[in-house]
């Protein structure tokens, strides 16, 4: 098959795909570069930092398979990918516990200020006195989309003796049992909001979602709390995190994995603040989760090559009309 690999996935997934395939790298190309690398691509393996926009798809005649090397399905359009007969399926189970880990690692990292503690020290400091934070045992932490990854926090937060309220979009009396057994109460998005030490977001970004935290939710958060975005950029407005960090009275600090605008060269407008953490879209990152995925992406693509993708395909990797 011809293969466009259009992000970077475990090398060992792509050493595989160029052995048996016509395998053309291009990692975060920009859309004029994927409009010409795509024109004869039968697949195309992504992960973020890429966009498939329905002007790339256009340009694809004989494009058959979207595959995305993770969940999150805010960078392609899957509505006229299926419109074209396109199918798209993504790789989301190996993602949820690099995710869940590195929650917690930026929820330490913020509230006992390691990155400032670190980067102080190797400036000749010694400021033991200055860098005191809460505890989390004993706080509550509220998760926004306690779903696959959400409720894997929310259970290790439980574990560390945390107080831990969740909210789904869909809320039903199925769900509720499941998140108890975890050590969620099931609750609403305000209560999550007013009621939390820690707020976590992990929900999928779309219209629903889009600037979902707002001025008036940061105005709304727990006095002296804390936000820790995992979920995408556009979930959270920066510019109202920014003024609610340095001019407001609420929230004492925040980590983000995901931003607003990513990729090389670009500045975060919350880089110059001491209570802020910031990585680089780092989540999944983990070498065992990365190649567990680049192993499904091998099978799922061996099994489009003999017809039997379908047959393969888990449930929580299809991909209709809309995002879910």
């Amino acid at each position: 098959m011809k293969i466009l690999i259009a992000s970077s996935i475990d090398p060992s997934a792509i050493e595989a795909l160029e052995r048996d395939h016509d395998v053309v790298r291009a990692f975060n190309a920009p859309e004029e570069r994927l409009v010409e690398l795509i024109r004869d691509r039968e697949v195309v393996v992504f992960r973020s930092g890429v966009t498939v926009s329905a002007a790339v798809l256009d340009h694809a005649p004989n494009l058959t398979l979207l595959v995305r090397a993770g969940s999150g399905l805010d960078n392609v359009d899957v509505a006229h990918a299926t419109d074209r007969g396109v199918q798209v399926v993504r790789v989301p189970g190996s993602s949820a516990q690099p995710v869940a880990e590195l929650t917690f690692a930026l929820l330490l990292s913020l509230v006992r200020n390691v990155t400032l503690a670190d980067r102080l020290l190797r400036d000749g400091h010694w400021p033991k006195a200055d860098l005191g934070g809460p505890l989390l045992a004993g706080k509550t932490l509220g998760i926004a989309g306690a779903g696959r990854i959400g409720s894997r926090v929310g259970a290790m937060a439980a574990a560390w003796g945390m107080r831990v309220l969740g909210c789904v979009a869909d809320a039903n009396p199925g769900v509720a049992t499941s998140l108890a057994s975890a050590g969620i109460a099931l609750t609403d998005f305000d209560t999550v909001v007013t009621e939390s030490d820690f707020l976590c977001l992990h929900v999928p970004l779309d219209e629903r979602t889009q600037h979902m935290v707002d001025a008036s939710v940061l105005a709304r958060m727990k006095r002296g709390s804390f936000l820790v975005n995992m979920a995408r950029g556009g979930v959270v407005d920066e510019e109202a995190l920014l003024e609610a960090l340095t001019k407001g009275r609420t929230l004492l600090g925040a980590a983000l994995d995901v931003h607003e605008k990513e990729g090389e060269g670009v500045m975060s407008p919350l880089r110059a603040l001491p209570n802020v953490v910031l990585t680089p879209h780092i989540g999944a990152m983990a070498w065992d989760a990365q190649r567990l995925i680049g192993e499904r992406v091998v099978e799922l693509v061996r099994a489009a090559e003999r017809g039997c993708l379908d047959e393969l395909v888990q449930p929580d990797e299809q991909v209709r009309q809309v995002a879910q």
